[in-house]
């Protein structure tokens, strides 16, 4: 694992404790489909929460919740809604952003452009 996949594992592994110590419930990590991963999948009550997961060590090159562009949105979307199907999932859902970086951790709730 390089440097960069462990920053990502680690900040995964913390936005899934920050949201379990919020309630959240998680069902899954590193979800695929053929569209594509996301980094995790929570349950907030009844409703299905698919989270991305931004890490940076600095915030030179700007604030983590910034790299989820509408593009990658709709990127997050097309997976959530794949994962859906091949799980028969019906119901209520959404995507989350968490932000972490040296001044703490952000959620971004019902995201649907974060910066």
């Amino acid at each position: 694992m390089n440097s960069k996949q462990l920053l990502g594992a680690t900040g995964e592994a913390r936005a899934r404790r920050f949201l379990e110590s919020r309630g959240y419930e998680f069902v899954a990590a590193n979800v695929r489909t053929r569209r594509g991963e996301v980094d995790l999948v929570m349950r907030d009550g009844g409703e299905l929460v698919f989270v991305e997961v931004k890490t940076r060590r600095f915030v030179g090159t700007g604030l983590p919740e910034t790299a989820v562009t509408p593009r990658k949105l709709r990127h997050i979307v097309r997976v959530a809604e794949a994962w859906r199907l091949a799980t028969r999932h019906v119901g209520p859902w959404r995507v989350d952003v968490v932000a972490i970086d040296p001044g703490g951790i952000r959620h971004h709730a019902n995201a649907t452009v974060v910066y």
